[in-house]
C-alpha cells in the first residue's frame, strides 16, 4: 500500500523540521530524565510521576514516527505550483462572506501544516474542498453546523 503523498509549503516543511530536532535532541532528553528521577523515588508499580513520564515519553515517540512519515512523504509545493487564476495548495485567498459582507484571508495549505491561528486552512476542510479550483468571483456554498454559508472569492495571491 502505498502512503499518501504530502505537499507542504517550504514554511510548513521547515516548522515540522526543526519540531522534529527539537523532539530528538531536547524532549527525548527531559523524558528520560522524568524517568530516571521517577525511579529513584522508589517502587514504580504505584508510581504515578513514572507513568506519567512513562505516558510522555510514549507521546514523544509517536510523535517522532509521525513527523518522520509525514516529511518522509513529503513534497515542496514550489511558487510555479501556486496558481492565481484558480485556488490551489500554497494559494493566499480572499474571501466575502455574503451574508455578513465581512471578508476573511487565509492560505490554502495541507492538513499536515494547517493552523487556523495562523489562518492557514486545510485543502481538506470544508471551505478548502469547496473553493480548491475556482477561480475569482466564484461563488461557494459551504456546509456549516448552522446551516449554509455563501462565499465569494475576492482575491486569489501566492
Amino acid at each position: 500500500m502505498s502512503e499518501k503523498e504530502i505537499i507542504l509549503t517550504k514554511e510548513g516543511l521547515k516548522k515540522l523540521e526543526d519540531e522534529l530536532e527539537h523532539l530528538k535532541s531536547v524532549r527525548r532528553k527531559e523524558v528520560a530524565s522524568r524517568i530516571k528521577q521517577a525511579i529513584e523515588f522508589g517502587d514504580i508499580t504505584e508510581n504515578s510521576e513514572y507513568e506519567d513520564a512513562k505516558n510522555e515519553q510514549a507521546f514523544v515517540e509517536g510523535r517522532i514516527l509521525c513527523l518522520e512519515k509525514t516529511l518522509r512523504n513529503a513534497r515542496l509545493i514550489e511558487d510555479d505550483d501556486i496558481h492565481t487564476d484558480v485556488v490551489s495548495l500554497g494559494s493566499r485567498v480572499r474571501l466575502l462572506d455574503i451574508a455578513t459582507g465581512k471578508e476573511i484571508t487565509f492560505t490554502v495549505v495541507a492538513s499536515a501544516e494547517s493552523d487556523p491561528k495562523q489562518s492557514k486552512i486545510s485543502d481538506e476542510s470544508p471551505v478548502g474542498r469547496a473553493i480548491i479550483g475556482k477561480p475569482i468571483n466564484s461563488e461557494v456554498e459551504v456546509a456549516v453546523p448552522a446551516g449554509t454559508k455563501t462565499y465569494r472569492i475576492v482575491s486569489i495571491e501566492k
